[in-house]
């Protein structure tokens, strides 16, 4: 055959011409499929939503009817007399919470710490165990634990007892919390630190935990806000008091107890103080989030 013989082409199909516009098959099913799924994770937040807002709702048209300044100065006074409030608990659940959280807070980021950093095999994993087990547990049963090892051993009710308490139930949350965090560092962070000549511990406390300190706070606050309802730990622990109480060593009154006291009570004053407390109760929870969320977003502003 002459090179210069032209070689025939085949003939082009009959398929029809798509546009560049012209969505590719199985595009409509694909975006039905995405809008559906959209659609299924904003009914779930709604769903969740809802009841959230609505006890808040009811809580503050059931409690603001009360709160007065007297609420946060007086003592709780006996039924017909003027001028009652919950100071005294108001003070101790800050004092309880504090005490939870000095003791708490330090293990549990600790903890996590070394699970995340160091911790490998079998002490690593019961630590892991534990914490499990840990956040399962009633929180009662820690009570009756705090009531058999430290008030049987001082012979008293005091504020020491009920913090231990606390901080027992914060733990899971707070070292399972800090440890999954720290692993969702980026490993370059860590090698590019090792590699200027920083010490592993420096790594792991300034620039590992500082990266994840974000999401470890709003883990922290969650634990805070479990913690700062929690009745039956401290009624086994702190007891609760009906006066003023500064010491650590002695029984000290407390938001949900005196909560649980005047709405189990027969008289109206007292249940409409019981919803007063639980909406102060939730302010003072809100405001600690908030906090801890401020703190949060300026640490990482300044990094």
């Amino acid at each position: 055959m002459n090179s210069d013989t032209p070689v025939p082409v085949a003939s082009p199909t009959s398929a029809p011409k798509r546009t560049l516009l012209e969505p590719a098959p199985g595009e409509t099913l694909r975006r039905v499929r995405s809008y559906f799924f959209e659609g299924l994770c904003v009914s779930s937040a709604v769903v969740v939503l809802v009841p959230l807002f609505l006890i808040f709702i009811y809580v503050v048209s059931k409690g603001l009817s009360g709160l007065s300044l007297d609420f946060f100065t007086q003592l709780p006074k006996p039924v017909g007399e003027e001028r009652s409030g919950m100071g005294n608990a108001v003070v101790g659940t800050l004092i309880l919470v504090a005490i939870g959280c000095s003791i708490g807070l330090p293990t549990g980021i600790l903890a996590g710490i070394y699970l995340a950093e160091i911790g490998r095999g079998k002490l690593a994993a019961a630590i892991r165990f534990i914490a499990d087990v840990l956040g399962g547990v009633p929180s009662i049963t820690i009570g009756v634990f705090v009531y058999a090892l430290v008030v049987v051993t001082m012979k008293r009710f005091s504020a020491l007892a009920g913090g231990i308490a606390l901080a027992i139930v914060m733990l899971p949350t707070v070292t399972r919390t800090t440890e999954e965090l720290l692993k969702l560092v980026p490993a370059h962070l860590r090698e590019a630190s090792l590699a200027l000549g920083v010490p592993e511990w420096r790594t792991s406390l300034l620039v590992v935990l500082r990266t994840a300190s974000p999401g470890i706070g709003t883990g922290v606050m969650l634990a805070v806000a479990r913690i700062a309802g929690e009745t039956a730990p401290v009624l086994l622990t702190a007891l609760g008091s009906s006066y003023w109480s500064f010491a650590i060593d002695r029984p000290i009154a407390s938001l949900p107890v005196q909560i649980w006291r005047n709405a189990t009570s027969p008289y109206p004053k007292w249940q409409q103080e019981a919803w007063t407390g639980a909406l102060v109760l939730i302010v003072i929870v809100f405001l600690l989030n908030l906090l801890a969320r401020i703190a949060t977003s300026r640490s990482v502003k300044a990094r």
